[in-house]
C-alpha cells in the first residue's frame, strides 16, 4: 500500500495527524448542521448548541427546530454509519488478510439488505410486523448478514486467510445473487413496499430522528469495544494462522466472532440507512496511508464517521430543492478508489 511521505519526526507527525482528526471531529457537526436549504450560519448552529448544553432552549424559534430535530439526528447517524462501516471494513481486511475485503464486496451487504426487505414486504401484509418493525428490521437483516457470511465460508471451506481470491469472487457472486432475490421480492410486492424498498435501498439519512439514532450508536460503540478487547489477537491474525496459533489463539473461533460482529454492524445499519457500499474499502486504506503500520481502530472509526457526514452534506447540498441518496455518491468515489488500489498494487 503506498504511504505518504513524510518528514517530520514519527511520533510528532502521529500526534499532529491524532490532533488534527480530534478537531476536525469537534468542527464538523457544528458546519455540517450550517448546510441545508434553510440558509443557517455556523455562529447560529454553535450558539444553539451552547444554549441546548445549559438548558436554555426556545430562543432560536424555527431555526432551532430544523437544527435540532432535522440536522443534528441525521448527522449523528451519518457519523455512527461510518463509523460502524469503517470498522467492519478494517477488522474484515485484517482477519481475512485480504485488502480488498469489506461488507459490501463480502456480500454482507446485500445480504442485509435482503434480509431487510423481506421484513418490509411482510410488514405491508401483516399489522404485527409493522408495530415490531423497530426490532423486525434490524433483526431479518442480521439474518441475512449471517447467511451470507456463511456462504462465503462454506464456498471458501472455512480457510478465509489462504483463499483471497475465492472469498472476493465468492462475495461478489453472492452479493449479485442476493440482489436478484431482492429485485424479485421487489417485482411482486405491492407499490407501496416497491417505493419503500426503493427508497431505502439506494441509503439516505433523510428521514432520521433521536429515536432513530440510538440504536445504531449503541450497536457501533458496543462491537467497537468488543473488538479492541480482543485487538492483540485480531492484530496476531496479520502474521497469519500458524503464527496466531503459536500464541494460543483460537484463530476459527475469533475469526468467526469478529465476522459475526461485523455482519451486526452491518445489519443495523443496513436496516436504519440502506445500502451504502465501499465506506469499509475506503477508510481504512485512507487510515493506513497517513498512519503506516498502526491498526488505530477508533481512529478509523472516526475518519469513517468524518467521510460519511461530509458525503451527507453533499447529497443534501449538491442539488438544489433535491437530495442525492447516499449510496450513489459513495460508490462513485468508492469504485474510483478501487481502481487506484489496483493500479497501485501493479507497480
Amino acid at each position: 500500500m503506498m504511504q505518504v511521505k513524510r518528514t517530520l519526526p514519527k511520533q510528532l507527525y502521529f500526534g499532529l495527524m491524532v490532533m488534527a482528526i480530534m478537531l476536525a471531529s469537534t468542527l464538523t457537526p457544528m458546519l455540517a448542521a450550517s448546510f441545508g436549504a434553510a440558509d443557517i450560519s455556523f455562529s447560529q448552529v454553535y450558539q444553539m448548541i451552547l444554549a441546548q448544553l445549559r438548558g436554555d432552549t426556545g430562543h432560536f424559534g424555527v431555526t432551532e427546530r430544523i437544527v435540532m430535530e432535522l440536522r443534528m439526528p441525521r448527522i449523528v447517524l451519518a457519523f455512527a454509519a461510518g463509523a460502524g462501516l469503517a470498522v467492519a471494513g478494517a477488522v474484515l481486511q485484517t482477519v481475512t488478510r485480504n485488502p480488498l475485503a469489506d461488507p459490501y464486496l463480502f456480500g454482507i451487504s446485500s445480504g442485509a439488505s435482503l434480509g431487510a426487505v423481506v421484513v418490509i414486504t411482510l410488514q405491508g401484509q401483516s399489522e404485527l410486523a409493522a408495530q415490531l418493525s423497530w426490532l423486525s428490521l434490524p433483526l431479518g437483516a442480521f439474518i441475512g448478514a449471517v447467511l451470507s457470511v456463511l456462504l462465503v465460508m462454506a464456498f471458501c471451506g472455512g480457510r478465509l486467510s489462504i483463499q483471497v481470491e475465492r472469498m472476493l469472487l465468492s462475495g461478489v457472486a453472492i452479493s449479485f445473487m442476493f440482489g436478484a432475490m431482492t429485485s424479485l421480492l421487489l417485482y411482486f410486492s405491492g407499490p407501496q413496499a416497491a417505493a419503500s424498498v426503493l427508497f431505502w435501498s439506494l441509503g439516505s439519512f433523510a428521514k432520521a430522528t433521536w429515536a432513530d439514532v440510538g440504536l445504531p450508536v449503541l450497536t457501533v460503540v458496543g462491537a467497537t469495544l468488543i473488538i479492541l478487547l480482543f485487538k492483540r489477537q485480531v492484530m496476531a491474525m496479520k502474521a497469519g494462522d500458524e503464527t496466531a496459533h503459536t500464541l494460543g489463539i483460537a484463530v476459527g473461533r475469533l475469526r468467526v466472532g469478529m465476522l459475526l460482529l461485523c455482519s451486526l454492524i452491518t445489519a443495523v445499519l443496513v436496516a436504519n440507512c440502506g445500502g451504502i457500499g465501499f465506506v469499509g474499502l475506503m477508510v481504512p486504506h485512507i487510515v493506513r496511508m497517513l498512519m503506516p503500520g498502526r491498526f488505530a481502530l477508533l481512529t478509523i472509526a472516526l475518519v469513517g464517521g468524518l467521510f460519511m457526514i461530509w458525503v451527507d452534506v453533499i447529497a443534501r447540498s449538491l442539488l438544489s430543492y433535491q437530495e442525492l441518496p447516499i449510496g450513489i455518491i459513495t460508490a462513485v468515489i468508492g469504485s474510483g478508489f478501487f481502481l487506484f488500489i489496483l493500479a497501485s498494487k501493479r507497480q
